[in-house]
């Protein structure tokens, strides 16, 4: 069974040379990050006479017995330099965030653990408990018969670099593109600002994700990390929103700024935008989104299937598929399912609800929630009060979202920090 130390136990120990005359103490362990899912330990820091000296680790000995050796002939007077991808294991990770990402969460790295894997020393895992504050006030040989509690898996676990300088490596994106949005933006907003840019930096590869995530992310951190971008860049990202989400952000961005980043909107999307920025936020126009699917009385099964297909309407507006009369009145609203379970052939009015049941623009948000609560509906039209047309939808995530408290998720523990 392959037996697991813990970083601590090797902090600030002496080192001997092989006449047994101690040479120096040990200040860190280097691993060197890449692909490898435990990442291999490459030397170590030695302190001797004051300087801080690199050690291969093929010429360190002793780290199974606790008795540190050095099993060269001679030590490299050069001051270590760290190089590209490597990390001080205490310096770069111990204390610090790590992101958890098969649970999405950020947890401490209170300890890091090593282990001897076919001759190899690799970094094996994080331990996130309360051991080894206890391992270091009992002393090291009282403290090492406390066992390690839950120890996660490096090979699940991306450090945060930026605050290394020699580091050339980031946060891979296509493993943060794993987890849903909202995980993403918690992980922001419980991350320090530099790591919380290092995370929106990672899924800026994706600009549709990195819009996503800003959409989940609370007022505060939107600001936070629009501030320090220029207009242009802000609007570009805004354009990727949903109109309704873009909306709501641009009311809370400096007054100085609006304009400018409204205007940087493509013309769609700022006509988009401009309506909702008409309504109050609190009531169902501010909250609406413009974009929804709807076909002609005229359309089949199958026309209104492929309708929701070819759409770009985001996926909690296709619940439903709203059917228009000539004059363009909505006449029903046909509902994902029985459309799926419905004939091709047969026309889309057909399996569609025709009591139009509906909310209007300037109704505030608990008139609405009743509304979808009484008729339990996941998705709502608001009709225009003077012409009784079609303007929008609210659908029951972005009213919830509306209607709970900021920072709802703190309140009730559902915190990004893993204990």
């Amino acid at each position: 069974m392959t037996e697991i130390l813990h970083l601590s136990t090797f902090l600030r120990r002496p080192i001997f040379d092989q006449d047994g005359d101690r040479i120096g103490r040990v200040q860190d362990l280097v691993a060197r990050l890449g692909d490898d899912a435990h990442p291999p330990i490459v030397g170590a820091v030695i302190r001797i006479e004051g300087r801080n000296l690199f050690v291969p680790i093929r010429k360190i000995g002793g780290l199974s017995e606790g008795r540190v050796t050095f099993q060269g002939k001679r030590v490299d007077l050069r001051r270590f330099e760290r190089r590209p991808g490597e990390l001080l294991l205490a310096e770069d990770l111990l204390a610090r965030n790590l992101i958890n990402l098969v649970r999405g969460r950020l947890i401490i790295a209170n300890e890091i653990e090593i282990a001897q894997i076919d001759g190899r020393w690799e970094v094996v895992g994080v331990d996130p408990g309360r051991r080894p504050f206890l391992r270091r006030v009992l002393g090291q040989r009282m403290g090492q018969r406390l066992k390690a509690e839950a120890i996660v898996d490096f090979a699940s676990i991306e450090p945060f670099v930026s605050h290394v300088p020699s580091a050339r490596l980031r946060i891979p994106y296509r493993k943060l593109a794993k987890l849903h949005p909202a995980q993403i933006a918690d992980l922001v907003e419980q991350a320090s600002h530099e790591e919380g840019e290092e995370i929106i930096e990672a899924v800026g590869l994706d600009r549709e994700l990195e819009a996503d995530v800003f959409e989940e992310l609370d007022t505060e951190h939107q600001l936070e990390f629009l501030h320090s971008r220029s207009d242009v860049e802000a609007a570009r990202l805004l354009t990727r929103m949903e109109p309704d989400n873009a909306a709501d952000l641009i009311n809370e961005i400096d007054q100085e700024r609006r304009l400018p980043i409204l205007e940087g909107l493509p013309a769609q999307q700022q006509v988009k935008v401009r309506q909702l920025l008409s309504y109050n936020a609190d009531t169902a126009g501010g909250l609406m989104n413009t974009d929804f699917v709807s076909v002609p009385d005229t359309a089949t099964v199958a026309e209104a299937i492929e309708a929701i297909r070819t759409s770009n309407v985001p996926a909690e507006s296709l619940h439903a598929v709203f059917v228009t009369d000539a004059q363009g009145a909505t006449v029903g609203a046909a509902a994902l399912g029985p459309l799926v379970k419905a004939r091709d052939g047969e026309l889309a009015l057909s399996v569609a609800r025709t009591q139009m049941i509906h909310v209007h623009p300037q109704w505030d948000l608990h008139r609405v929630a009743r509304k979808m609560s009484d008729f339990n509906l996941t998705v709502v039209p608001v009709l225009d009060e003077e012409h009784n047309v079609m303007i929008g939808v609210i659908t029951v995530d972005d009213l919830l979202e509306d209607l709970l408290p900021q920072g709802w998720r703190k309140e009730f523990g559902m915190t990004a920090v893993e204990e």
